[in-house]
């Protein structure tokens, strides 16, 4: 197949909503939406805001299968408010993650895959979107003793915020060319720190340190992958069908610091390709 044929090929995952996401990854015919847009449970703090809600509060959560296996997909809606985390969305990915475990608890061996596209607490919604978004991080941390939860970060919207935390609980985490992954987005580096040391409108300054490439360069993430949706299908499945990583991420903090500690007073000087040197080799 030649360049131009493969390219006219590809189906972008990246452009699809949360909800064609989801149906994207389950085997055909097996997606089932628990609390969808009909149930109307959306978050009660925004109108009194001003702000119109969203019916599904921008949470697409089903259960299907993949690979015949019983899976679990949470999917955020990036359009819907930057993907922010509320009570009502935050405590629907919790909820379901929780029952995940009870599933593998039961002897029915339930993975999940987190599909993020979040800028992280909603300011609106702020100590309950923070408590909606530690209840998903302690549910992650449950569900990977039994089965693998595995987060992707597809784009454009990006991880970050406590979601970015919630990420690297994952036992994998996967990421497009597109995607973005940093505790602090552009804009709030930005207005703390100034414009001469992080500018917002900088997109190749920007994805140089955050986006997925970089990020698979500095072992934060697992896999990369093109956006299209049979290789992020099949890059799915590999990793849930593959051999369990022996220490999670979140607990090789000793190796991510001793590289941090060599950064030094010099760390202003560096540029993406010293990063990258910074982080070569194989995690122990």
């Amino acid at each position: 197949m030649t360049d131009t044929a493969r390219l006219l090929a590809t189906r972008s995952f990246v452009e699809l909503g949360a909800r064609q996401r989801a149906r994207a990854l389950l085997d055909d015919g097996s997606f089932r939406e628990l609390l969808g847009p009909f149930d109307r449970v959306m978050s009660p703090w925004l109108p009194r805001q001003g702000i119109v809600p969203q019916a599904d509060d921008g949470v697409v959560v089903a259960k299907g299968s993949i690979d015949g296996q019983p899976a679990l997909i949470a999917a955020i809606e990036g359009a819907f408010q930057g993907g922010s985390m509320g009570e009502v969305g935050g405590a629907k990915i919790a909820g379901a993650l929780e029952l995940a475990a009870e599933d593998n608890r039961n002897g029915i061996p339930t993975c999940a895959v987190l599909l993020l596209e979040t800028g992280g607490v909603r300011l609106q919604e702020a100590n309950l979107g923070l408590a909606a978004i530690a209840e998903i991080q302690a549910a992650i941390v449950a569900l990977r003793q039994y089965q693998p939860v595995v987060g992707l970060v597809a784009g454009p919207v990006g991880c970050f915020g406590g979601m970015s935390i919630a990420a690297g609980l994952c036992s994998h985490l996967l990421v497009t060319r597109e995607a973005r992954l940093g505790l602090n987005g552009p804009q709030v580096i930005e207005q703390e720190a100034g414009i001469e040391e992080y500018d917002s409108r900088d997109r190749p300054f920007i994805w140089s340190l955050t986006g997925g490439e970089q990020r698979m360069a500095s072992h934060l993430v697992d896999g990369y992958v093109a956006d299209d949706i049979d290789a992020i299908r099949e890059a799915v499945r590999a990793l849930l069908a593959g051999p369990e990583q022996a220490q999670p991420r979140s607990r090789r903090h000793a190796w991510f610091l001793e590289r941090l500690a060599r950064l030094g007073d010099d760390c202003v000087h560096l540029d993406a390709a010293a990063v990258r040197a910074l982080y070569a080799g194989e995690q122990p």
